[in-house]
Parts: structure tokens; sequence; C-alpha cells
């Protein structure tokens, strides 16, 4: 029977990102089907320094990606770009997190292969929509910052649930409601739609990242509200920013102390 780990790199190592997401669909189908099986057996990861990615868009540090406003076409075509670029990296993220975390309940690997297959369909309907406004995915530059902390967390998957989920991905549930807001003013029925339906599923995402932390945290007999406090001081207290989404993060597993937590590493955020 073919394997999980091996239909995982294969995603992975897909560098056209239609080729990506037909292979993510197709795999993810095998496996809820229960037609890949899960080696215990399987050999330690190997490194991927860097996923397949297609040559454009141009990967460049934040601070140089022009800062457009979403009243103007290119503005508005640029931010669907910046979302669909995030959620391709996505895919990877889910894929990632079943091929190189090893031994664990097969419900882990369920969780993000399903979110990898949820993420693949959000690029599908962005970049359509950005086919809709006349240009595609590439047109723009984009940074790589969430493949960068999937790196620096490849060694421990507690680290990795608590920062990529629950830092990285959940800074959507705080941004997205008010761009909705700002294209619901705009008339811009269709892109509200798409980006609804995102919050909605990235909810049970960042859910599925609370929920596999705290597993590891208690594996580990680790106190989790400490732990989370110590990981966002050593790697993302430059990632943070507010306003915070307090109900989608509660609904999303943050609790009470979590939040308090962000808010204090984020002082400055308005």
């Amino acid at each position: 029977m073919p394997n999980l780990f091996d239909a995982a790199r294969a995603c992975l190592d897909a560098a056209d990102p239609a080729q990506k997401v037909a292979l993510t669909h197709r795999h993810a189908a095998a496996f809820l089907r229960g037609e890949l099986a899960i080696p215990a057996d399987a050999p330690p990861p190997a490194p991927i320094l860097m996923p397949g990615r297609p040559p454009r868009p141009r990967l460049v540090h934040p601070r140089d990606l022009p800062r457009r406003g979403l009243g103007s076409d290119e503005g508005r075509v640029a931010f669907l770009h910046a979302i669909a670029h995030i959620e391709l990296n996505a895919i990877d993220l889910g894929w990632d997190a079943a091929y190189r975390f090893r031994g664990l309940p097969e419900e882990f690997y369920r969780d993000w292969v399903r979110v990898a297959d949820d993420e693949a369909r959000h690029f599908v309907l962005l970049r359509d929509r950005m086919r809709e406004l006349g240009c595609d995915y590439g047109d723009f530059d984009a940074h790589n910052g969430l493949w960068e902390m999937s790196e620096k967390t490849a060694h421990d998957g507690l680290a990795r649930m608590a920062l990529v989920p629950r830092v990285l991905e959940a800074r959507g549930l705080d941004v997205t409601p008010g761009m909705i807001e700002r294209l619901r003013a705009l008339g811009d029925a269709r892109t509200v739609e798409i980006l609804e339906t995102i919050l909605r599923e990235e909810v049970a995402h960042v859910a599925a990242g609370s929920r596999w932390y705290r597993w590891y945290c208690e594996r580990a007999g680790v106190e989790p509200r400490a732990r989370f406090r110590e990981l966002l001081a050593e790697y993302a207290s430059g990632y943070l920013r507010g306003p915070f989404n307090v109900q989608a993060r509660l609904l999303a597993g943050f609790d009470e102390d979590e939040l308090a937590t962000l808010q204090a590493l984020a002082p400055a955020s308005r």
C-alpha cells in the first residue's frame, strides 16, 4: 500500500501550484479513504529547505513589499495575491506537519491532511478571483515568512503547533474581519464571500493547532500556558500585532490567559 509520508513529500515537492493543488486533493482523498498507510517503521524525514515553488512570485523581505490600499483595482488584486500566497504556503505547512512528525496518533495526520486539502481549495478560490480581476498568482512579489517559521520549528512538534497555527496563521483571524467590511463597503460581494468561507474554516485550522499543542504539552509534562509564553518570547514576539479577534481566538482554542499574554507582548498594538 502507498504510504502517507511519500504522498506528503510529493505534494511538498510539487513546484507548479496547479499540480500541488491536484496532488493535494488526490492524496488527501486517498488517505481519508484509508488507502495510504502510516508506516510505523518509516525512516526519519528528510530535511526540506524549501518546498516546490514556481519561478514567480519573487520572494522578498516583508519590508520590501509595497503597501497598497484596497480602494484601487491594483490594491485589491495585490491583497488577493498576498492571501493566495499565504494559502499556498499553508498547503505545504499542512503536508509538512504530516510528513515531518512521526509516531503520532492517526488523528494528528487526519487533521493536517484535512487542513492541507482545505488550503488547496482556498488557494483556488483566490486564484480564480484574481483571474476574474485580470491578474494571476505570481504577478506580485511575496515573502517567505510562513515557511521560515516552519524551518525554525522543524525539530520540535510542540513548538510547531504553538507557533505556526497559533501565531502566524491565527493572524488571519484578526485581520480578515476588517478586510471583509472594507470590501463589502466597496461592493465586492464575491471577494467577501470567499473571505468569509476562509475565515470560518481557518478557525478550525487554528483549533487543530491548539488541540495538538496541548497534546504535546501533556505528553511532555509541560504546563501549556507557561510554555506558550516562553515560545512567544523566544521565537515570535516580532510577529505579534493586535488588535486580536478575541471571539475567533476563543473558538480556536485559546484561553483567557493566552490572550492576555498576546496582548502583553504586543503592547503598542491598536
